[in-house]
């Protein structure tokens, strides 16, 4: 297949246009500031939010947009620039390209859900400003996919972990040092789905043609927060450490990311599980084998 892949440089973005490479795909991804360091993959630099930047006039089998700022940005200016306006920019740039494209979300437009295990049906209810342009902009794409007979494939992600990215600098080497503390004490449920898992389960959805259908990607074991804080300090053979009162957080984090981490959230991923088989059901085995590739 011939495929587009913006934000490859990324933490996920990097592993999914190498893992394609290597079964046989031609990639072209799309990179803002950081390279890729693999001459089998073609890259082009360009800044999704500048409305007339341009990609190669070819047809693509499908498209994946990963690109995006993370919850930890606290500008609600650059948040929309960048997850929305690219997102525009985007479509306008492949919509005579492509007629299959991979939108990559994330569990957080889901809102608060309560106590309830949401699945593909359960009501999109975002409640931070972040996660309300995340499906700003998912709406923009069902909408023109729709006018321009363009298939739509939207996937939402739980915390993806891996040896990089947030995990390595915000959660072991903080907890190495000593510096991370747990808003609210850890009590609350998240989902988790390590990076292999993630770009797997994409590469099921693109080979496979799934058309026009949506997938929570997660691991099948939701867990406390705490949890998987003090397994991950067990495994470093760290202390585990202690909380920060919420007002401290949200100075530090921003109140939208702190909301967004502190909502209690378990999700199903059954749909998933019949395209693709998880290399790591729960958070445990997933920790275990990145912290030994750590060491």
């Amino acid at each position: 297949m011939k495929i587009l892949i913006t934000g490859a440089s990324g933490f996920i973005g990097s592993r999914l246009v190498t893992k394609l490479t290597e079964k046989g795909h031609s990639v072209i991804g799309l990179v803002h500031n950081n390279k890729i360091k693999n001459p089998a993959i073609e890259t082009i630099s360009v800044d999704l939010t500048d409305a007339n930047f341009t990609i190669p006039n070819e047809k693509f089998d499908v498209v994946f947009h990963l690109a995006a700022v993370t919850p930890m940005e606290k500008n609600k200016k650059t948040i929309k620039k960048t997850n929305f306006d690219g997102t525009v920019n985007l479509f306008n740039q492949i919509k005579d390209k492509t007629n299959f494209l991979v939108y990559v979300s994330g569990l957080g437009v889901f809102g608060d859900p309560g106590n309830i295990v949401i699945d593909e049906k359960t009501p999109l209810n975002p409640h931070t400003d972040y996660t309300k342009i995340r499906l700003e902009a998912q709406q923009y794409l069902e909408t023109k996919c729709k006018n321009n007979s363009i298939h739509l494939s939207v996937v939402y992600l739980g915390e993806v972990y891996g040896n990089g990215g947030w995990f390595t600098s915000q959660i072991v080497n903080r907890l190495k040092n000593g510096s991370f503390r747990m808003p609210k004490s850890g009590e609350y449920y998240r989902c988790l789905v390590h990076v292999d898992d993630v770009v797997n389960s994409l590469i099921a959805i693109a080979e496979n043609k799934v058309h026009d259908e949506s997938f929570i990607i997660t691991d099948s074991n939701p867990v406390l927060f705490k949890d998987f804080i003090n397994f991950t300090s067990d495994k470093l053979g760290v202390k585990h450490p202690g909380s920060i009162p919420t007002f401290l957080a949200n100075a530090v984090l921003g109140g939208d990311f702190v909301k967004l981490l502190t909502t209690s959230l378990k999700a199903s991923n059954k749909k998933i599980l019949k395209l693709y088989n998880f290399q790591y059901p729960s958070y445990k085995e997933g920790v275990d084998s990145v912290i030994s590739k750590i060491k």
